[in-house]
Formats: structure tokens, sequence, C-alpha cells
């Protein structure tokens, strides 16, 4: 652990192993409330110092670490494939998008602008200024191990915060080589500290009822996050929440079949389909419906499975045995009740695979909404494909969820696009895009998919107070 700009170990420590192979990795330290809160302490002790620094100097420690993190970009990209199992190629991506945020929240860091206010007294003058919100505690998830780090990181250090963070119990070691590049970069004791664990319950109660926190940032599951909102209430903690989703993907007739069913084969088995913006209903056109399916079946049956530290894999393993026992439930549950399996709809244990948590990338056809698939997120490599026609209203059918995160629509008919982009109830939306995320963009989503915006000003705004001084001349 590194708390007060030191490397702790303690007594107790906890297993990370591959999840292509099953081989022990590394064992990291086991933290407990007792290293939260001395975590906290030392935030607090650090805030006054570094939420005095000028923001230009904040930023040129930001900007060192980007420099750092590109340099060891391979690295650290090797590291995150054996820890979390995506593709090689894929882990070098989340490289560049993690380092992507340390240079965005570096220059923003010099744009946290106040204003003046006309008053309607001629002796009275109204400034308002941004001001950091004080200690962070943020939890972070396994699927994008580095990326969601600086995510959270860089705004709340641009800002002036002081940050005590808790990564995932599955990817550790990615958190720590993070944290010795922030070292490395030149921060002073205190601003960041890192608490690994295997049990993350306490940790967050911690979190939660800690005083010292003023702001608590998750990404996670949405049922967590429900828990660490209601428990910060408490305190009237600020919160942001990166929560789950249940993406539609909506080709419509004027779509073009083939680009459609090329990007949904792309962002549908994005991270082997662990990412929260992963389409989860896909819903095509009868008119196109199969050029849409020969398509997307021809595409994913020569995506080649296996430990993404092999040449040319594309789909890695899944995170563990309950993740892949979730997938296998909802495919069986959405065959026996009529759907066509066109392609996989099995664990994968031939060979090597037997060793890992691998499930065959799957398209499934003549879904409906009797199925679990249909209502629930899957996390995983399949494809459920939902038929609908012209008497069909479509973008209810879309909004038909308790998540808002991300929405896709293929269109060829910009005011069809733009009627969508209005109507669909999702805070991010790719139209003929399947990538529509960047540091320079907010992203979060609606109803149960989150609070708060991460990238973008808007991310930085979140580790902000706003205080407005009226001055009477």
């Amino acid at each position: 652990m590194f708390i007060d700009g030191q490397w702790l170990r303690c007594d107790k420590t906890f297993n990370v192993t591959n999840p292509a192979t099953g081989e022990l990795i590394d064992q990291v330290a086991d933290g407990d409330a007792s290293h939260a809160t001395r975590a906290i302490e030392a935030a607090q002790s650090a805030f006054d110092s570094w939420s005095r620094t000028t923001a230009h100097q904040r930023s040129a420690i930001l900007y060192r670490a980007w420099q750092l993190m590109l340099e060891q970009k391979e690295e650290l990209a090797a590291l995150m494939t054996c820890e979390q199992g995506k593709p090689l190629k894929a882990a070098n991506n989340e490289v560049q998008y993690a380092a992507d945020f340390l240079l965005w929240f570096a220059e923003e860091a010099k744009r946290t602008y106040g204003e003046t206010i006309p008053s309607a007294r001629s002796d009275q003058r109204f400034i308002v200024q941004h001001q950091a919100v004080g200690v962070v505690a943020a939890i972070t998830p396994w699927n994008y191990p580095i990326s969601m780090l600086t995510r959270k990181l860089a705004p709340a250090l641009a800002a002036g915060c002081t940050v005590v963070l808790k990564p995932a119990e599955a990817t550790p070691l990615c958190a720590i080589a993070v944290f010795k590049i922030l070292q490395e970069a030149g921060l002073p004791k205190g601003v960041a500290n890192l608490v690994t664990t295997s049990e993350p319950a306490p940790i967050g109660k911690v979190f939660c009822e800690n005083p010292l926190v003023r702001k608590l940032t998750f990404t996670g599951s949405t049922a967590v996050g429900k828990m660490l909102s209601r428990d910060a209430a408490m305190q009237l903690k600020r919160v942001s929440m990166e929560l789950g989703g249940h993406a539609p993907f909506i080709a419509f007739e004027d779509a073009d079949p083939v680009h459609a069913a090329k990007g949904a084969s792309l962002v549908k088995f994005l991270n082997t389909g662990q990412a929260c913006i992963c389409p989860n209903r896909i819903f095509v056109h009868k008119n196109i419906l199969p050029v849409f399916l020969e398509t997307l079946t021809a595409r994913i049956e020569k995506m080649r499975v296996g430990n993404g530290a092999t040449d040319g894999v594309a789909i890695g393993p899944l995170v563990d045995e309950a993740a892949l026992q979730k997938v296998d439930k909802q495919v069986n549950d959405a065959r026996d009740k009529g759907a066509t399996v066109l392609c996989g709809g099995q664990r994968l244990v031939q060979g090597e695979l037997d060793r890992g948590y691998f499930y065959a990338p799957t398209v499934l056809s003549n879904v409906d909404s009797s199925m679990l698939i249909y209502k629930q997120e899957t996390f995983g490599p399949v494809a459920p494909v939902i038929t609908f026609d012209d008497s069909d209203d479509i973008i209810a059918m879309a909004n038909d969820t308790h998540y808002g995160l991300a929405a896709y629509v293929y269109t060829k008919d910009i005011s069809r696009a733009f009627r969508a982009v209005e109507q669909l109830q999702f805070g991010i939306i790719g139209v003929n895009d399947i990538n529509p995320t960047s540091a320079a963009a907010p992203f979060g989503g609606m109803k149960e998919s989150g609070l708060g915006r991460e990238g973008a000003r808007e991310g930085l705004m979140e580790y902000m107070e706003t205080k407005l001084a009226g001055f009477s001349v």
C-alpha cells in the first residue's frame, strides 16, 4: 500500500491471479479499515498545502506523470493483460486512454476560471471562485484497471484535492504501477494514497462514515453504488457514481447493414463484453436483418479466443467463475425460451482454455422481452439481436430500462438521428459511431446508471466547490 508517501507492507496478504491461466502473479498487502483511516488522515494533513499550490504547479506534475505513463506504455499493457486478461492490443489502447486523462487535466487545471456577477446595487461586487472540495475517496473497477484510475485521480489532483484510492481486489497490481508513476512524477507525500484489500466492504464503510472525506467517487455496479450513495448521504458527502448499463443498439431500416454489423461486433465484444457501454440489446429492423446477422455472425466466428498475451487473440477471459456462470445462465435461459444460437453458446475448455474463464463469443437471434438477457446487463461476449418493424415504438423499447448510460444509433437519415438523440434517455449516444468517448468529452449516465460526469470540463468541476464573495465597496 502507498500511504503518506511510503510503500507499506502488512502481515496479511492476498493472491493476485491470471484469469487466463489461474496462475499466481503476486501477493499484495491486504489492508483493513485502520489502513483506510490512516490514509484519509494523511490525505487530510496534505490537503492544506496541496490545495494552495498553483494550478501551474499541479499541472506540471500531471504532465510529468503523462510522460512517464507513455514511456512505460508497453510494460503497463503487459501487466494489465496478465492481471486483467484483456488482449495486449486492447491493453495498449487503454494505457493510451489513461494517459490522455493525465494530459487533459494537466491542461484543464489551469482553466478553473471564476467569474464576476453584476449586482443590482452600485456599491456591491460579486466574485465567484472554484476551490477544491477536500479529501476524495475513490473506488475503481477491475475491467479498466488503469484508465479508471486516471479518470478519477487526474481531475481530483488538478482541482487541488487529495485522494485515497481503493482499487478492485482483482487488479491491484495495475493500481500500484500507477501510483509508482505518480510518486516518480513528484507528487508530494500524502496527496495520493493507495489502500489495497481483498475485502472492500470495510474500506467502503470508512470512506462513507469518516467525516474527513468530503467526496466519494465510485465506478462499479448499480447495487453497490446505491449502497454507497445511501451511506454517504448521512454526512451529505458529494458523490460521483458511474454505474451499470444496458445499452441499446438500434439499426434502422435505412442503415447500411454491413457497416452496422461491423460496428456492433466491435463495441459488443469490447473487453470481452466486460464494459458498461457495451450494447446489451441489439435492435435491428426486419428488412436489414438477414444481411446484418450474416455479417455479424461471420465476424464473430473469426474472433480468436485465448490468453491475451498471444498474438491474434481478440477475446480474453472473463474475470472469474461467477461472471462466467452469469453469462452461461443468460444464454441457456434465452435458448430455452426460443432464441436461436447462431454461434458460440458455451464455455470453452479445449486445450489450455480449461485453466481460465473463457466463453465462446456468441450471437443470439429471436431474442424477446421474456428473456433474462433482454432485461439484465450481461457483461460478457454475447450479442442478443431483437427484430423490430415499423409498427414498433423502437425508442420506447430502447428506453425501457432502469439504466441510462450509453446507446447507439445507425441510420443515414440525419433527421432521424437527431430525433433519436433527443428522445433516448441515455447520457452517451453514438450515431454511426461505436466510440463516443474521449478524455475531453463528458462521460456518465442517467437514471440508475449514475450521478455526475467524468472527463471534460465537467469532470474537473465534480471535485470543486463554488464559493461566492460579495463585496460592499
